[in-house]
């Protein structure tokens, strides 16, 4: 599990074809790798990813080809917001994130609004009844709180803190975003049709 706070802005140095996937070498940046064990998930722009080496501020994770396929921005060098997984004595300063990306969604608006930004995606049509105003959800990884929410599309406000502690600043109209909706959303869905199935 994760808390959705980008510890570190990292970036994909190298990438090795698999029969099944891609292995991809990380520059962890800034993230403290000392404690990070063989085996310990490392969150990657929102996709849970496991260890599989570490070297000299460098860590190498296995993507499936599966993965690639429900995400954005594991198949290039390109730079990735890095969270290590949670410990049951540390805060969740954002919400519960699982890192298993839900969908891809496209940012429609990404403009200044005064000292902030204001970032509009539209989600997959069948992640939409789970996103609510004010509610929460993993954009790349980053817990962030949605402002409004039109059908498919949701607004977010984003401070200059958040733009410049992950890659959200890189955004622009078209790009592809990962989405993880929130959690208690998905069970009371689930709750709900279950409801329904049974009578």
């Amino acid at each position: 599990m994760f808390s959705g706070i980008v510890a570190a802005v990292g970036k994909i140095s190298h990438i090795q074809p698999l029969e099944q996937g891609l292995s991809l070498v990380v520059d962890a940046g800034k993230l403290n790798l000392s404690d990070v064990s063989l085996g310990d998930s490392i969150a990657c722009s929102g996709v849970c990813l496991t260890v599989v080496a570490i070297d000299n501020g460098h860590f190498t994770v296995d993507v499936s080809r599966e993965t690639l396929a429900c995400t954005v921005g594991l198949d290039g060098m390109n730079e990735i917001n890095l969270e290590k997984a949670l410990r049951l004595s540390d805060l969740i300063g954002g919400h519960l994130v699982s890192g298993h990306v839900d969908g891809v969604g496209e940012v429609i608006k990404f403009a200044p609004v005064g000292e902030s930004y204001e970032l509009r995606i539209k989600a997959p049509r069948e992640l939409a009844k789970f996103i609510a105003r004010k509610g929460s959800i993993a954009v790349d990884g980053v817990s962030l709180t949605t402002n409004s929410v039109t059908g498919a599309e949701f607004s977010i406000n984003l401070i200059p803190h958040t733009l410049a502690a992950t890659t959200l600043h890189r955004l622009k109209p078209g790009s592809g975003v990962n989405l993880e909706v929130d959690l208690i959303a998905r069970y009371v869905e689930r709750l709900a049709s279950a409801e329904q199935e049974l009578r």
